[in-house]
């Protein structure tokens, strides 16, 4: 299916000379340096005798800190709150709604697979201004949500260890729930993430953003069948754009690499998890050329690219710097470089991408329509 869009490769130079120096290091000994040099450094400092005034309360306007005894902000002469009964992150229940509004308003099925929408699907030239236009009003949408998070709440950032800023952040975007049983880190479905909580806060976080890149590139690919239709999104038209990143192999290396490669941008290399990768790479050995799986995972590489430009405007680079310190710290075995030989360094110029999008849409469209009973189980869990 891809194997015309291989003239639109490109290769990102960047990623892969990091890859090469790790794999092929010119001695041992500047390979340990360059680890070494990763490693938390723990500051050590002399501490002096002095009284320690205990700041206890908060002003939830301008978050002055004041002692016990006061009781009302000096600057915005509003009542003070204790520091101990900021609500956690995790109690914080939320059911983000993105909205794309259309001229059409499909109820059902039947109304969607019409011969005049298939072909209308078939036919649609997406723009590169127009999908860069959805993925900003993704982004911008979210950040509406977080901000509405932390006033709703009273949260103070600044308060906040880096597991929670990541946490609330993902929140913003989908539901959060906790597993305790299972192999499995995290897993995304239906617009609610599942996450271990016996693992490292390190581990949670990269497996919120693992997830989270799962739910962005659905997101995209629903808005996108919007547009394309004329319509709103709904619970019908997510349950089809799940369906197409998940009934085909191909589709679900594609959906696989984008997470796997958003993920990397903020997990220190030597790290990574490919099992999930690896699996899915394997089902398809012998069944499609290595041309074109390697094809899907540039268009995974370049989904990832605007994924990750999503969540770098808020993971920023100390953000991303205090994630990788504490991953160190809290992860003390040897960095296996060996697995970064399964990294693809190629991406899709715009017009190859576009392309894809299109023939991803296209063919997954017309296959949802001969499955609407497995449709409607999809629906149903939006």
């Amino acid at each position: 299916m891809f194997r015309k869009l291989s003239d639109y490769l490109v290769e990102d130079t960047e990623k892969r000379q990091v890859i090469n120096d790790l794999l092929f290091p010119e001695s041992e000994c500047k390979l340990s340096r360059k680890f070494i040099r990763n490693e938390l450094i723990l500051n050590e400092f002399d501490m002096c005798e002095c009284d320690v005034i205990a700041l206890t309360k908060y002003c939830p306007q301008c978050h002055r800190e004041y002692r016990e005894v006061e009781n009302f902000c000096l600057d915005c002469a509003v009542k003070l709150k204790r520091i101990s009964d900021i609500i956690s992150v995790r109690d914080i229940k939320t059911h983000p709604h993105f909205i794309f509004n259309g001229s059409n308003s499909f109820r059902d099925f039947d109304e969607i697979f019409t011969p005049e929408n298939i072909e209308t699907v078939n036919a649609y030239k997406l723009k590169v201004k127009d999908y860069k236009g959805i993925v900003n009003d993704i982004k911008k949408s979210a950040f509406l949500e977080f901000d509405s998070l932390i006033k709703s709440n009273d949260l103070v950032l600044d308060y906040l260890d880096i597991l929670d800023k990541v946490l609330l952040f993902s929140k913003s975007f989908v539901e959060v729930d906790y597993k305790s049983f299972g192999q499995e880190l995290g897993t995304f479905s239906f617009d609610r993430i599942e996450i271990d909580d016996r693992q490292t806060s390190s581990l949670q976080i990269t497996t919120l953003i693992h997830e989270l890149s799962h739910f962005l590139l659905k997101e995209i690919m629903s808005v996108v069948l919007c547009r394309i239709l004329d319509c709103e999104k709904n619970s019908f038209i997510d349950a089809i754009s799940t369906f197409i990143l998940t009934y085909s192999p191909i589709n679900r290396l594609i959906d696989e690499y984008s997470a796997h490669s958003a993920e990397g941008r903020f997990t220190v290399y030597g790290y990574q998890d490919y099992s999930s990768f690896i699996q899915i790479q394997k089902s398809l050995e012998g069944e499609i050329p290595a041309e074109e799986i390697n094809i899907a995972m540039a268009i995974g590489n370049t989904f990832s690219i605007y994924i990750k430009g999503i969540l770098e405007a808020y993971i920023d680079d100390d953000l991303r710097r205090e994630i990788k310190d504490l991953f160190l710290m809290q992860n003390r075995e040897a960095p296996n470089y060996e697995m970064l030989a399964l990294e693809n360094c190629n991406s899709l110029k715009n017009r190859g991408f576009m392309q894809a999008i299109g023939l991803i849409l296209s063919e997954g469209f017309e296959v949802a329509s001969l499955n609407v009973e497995k449709l409607k189980e999809y629906e149903k869990n939006f």
